[in-house]
């Protein structure tokens, strides 16, 4: 074979073999390729569906968020209608209470009026009072300066209690026994009285007639069947002449009590003697 054969030969045969080795390398980079195509498909795959499921978690909270939002929305408006429903309740309470208070100043004021009016009526009454105690006092003065000797022989007694003047008679000196018509120095007796009882324009004067507890028999009896129509025969017998002496009739009135008001034990003399009396009291008008 020749050199230039030989060269040729040589030359063939690297050209096949670099021609060879050219190609392989050209595969195995396409299939290199390819496999990383593959992962890269698999790999956008796998964030494809990490990215649908987010979207879905995503699109899920959304929907709670939009629910939640319009539930908050929902629990806003009913807490502004709440809020305007208390405000308008709290405004007509306020009103209601500001209209009490106002009511109640108003009768406050009226009963300082009228606690005041009620003092000024409290005082003129008490003055009044005052006035009437010492009007009495000073008749009771006059009635024991002008029987100051019947009252040392106990023949009268005089006595004045809260505005209660009273003259206490006994039956001895005004009347005979068993007789209920005023005897002559019982009529001196009752003019020392009427003397007094004349300047008396604002007092009652009551006549009370009272005897002991013995029971009328005999002839009397007849007039007189109980020692009621007594104590009456004689408290009218007195109010009858004070009458007659010019005493206002209006002021006067007559009472029997007969035996049931004693001032004394009636188991002795000088008790039974206290209790047949007659009583002449001033008394405030009704």
């Amino acid at each position: 074979m020749s050199k230039r054969m030989l060269t040729i030969m040589i030359l063939f045969w690297s050209a096949v073999s670099l021609a060879g080795c050219v190609s392989m390398g050209k595969y195995e980079q396409k299939e290199k390729e390819a496999t990383d195509l593959s992962q890269s498909l698999k790999d956008l795959q796998q964030k494809y569906a990490d990215l649908q499921k987010e979207n879905a978690d995503l699109k899920a909270r959304v929907a709670k968020l939009t629910g939640d939002l319009t539930q908050a929305s929902g629990e806003r408006d009913r807490l502004a209608e709440s809020k305007k429903g208390l405000e308008e309740s709290l405004k007509s309470t306020s009103d209601a209470k500001n209209k009490k208070i106002a009511e109640l100043s108003q009768r406050i004021g009226d009963l300082e009026k009228d606690n005041a009016a009620l003092k000024d009526e409290i005082a003129n009454l008490r003055k009044a009072k005052e006035e009437e105690v010492q009007k009495t006092s000073k008749t009771y003065e006059d009635m024991l300066e002008k029987m100051k000797n019947e009252i040392s022989q106990g023949q009268v007694t005089i006595s004045e209690l809260k505005g209660k003047l009273t003259v206490n008679m006994l039956n001895a000196i005004l009347f005979d026994s068993g007789k209920a018509e005023v005897k002559p120095e019982g009529v001196e007796v009752l003019k020392k009285v009427i003397d007094i009882l004349k300047n008396v324009k604002d007092k009652a004067i009551r006549i009370e007639g009272h005897t002991d507890n013995v029971q009328i028999v005999g002839a009397l009896a007849a007039k007189y069947q109980t020692n009621w129509e007594l104590s009456a025969a004689r408290a009218i017998n007195v109010t009858r002449y004070l009458q007659s002496q010019g005493i206002d009739p209006s002021l006067l009135a007559a009472v029997a009590y007969g035996e049931f008001h004693p001032v004394a034990s009636n188991d002795t003399e000088e008790g039974k003697a206290k209790n047949r009396r007659i009583e002449i009291i001033l008394i405030p008008k009704e």
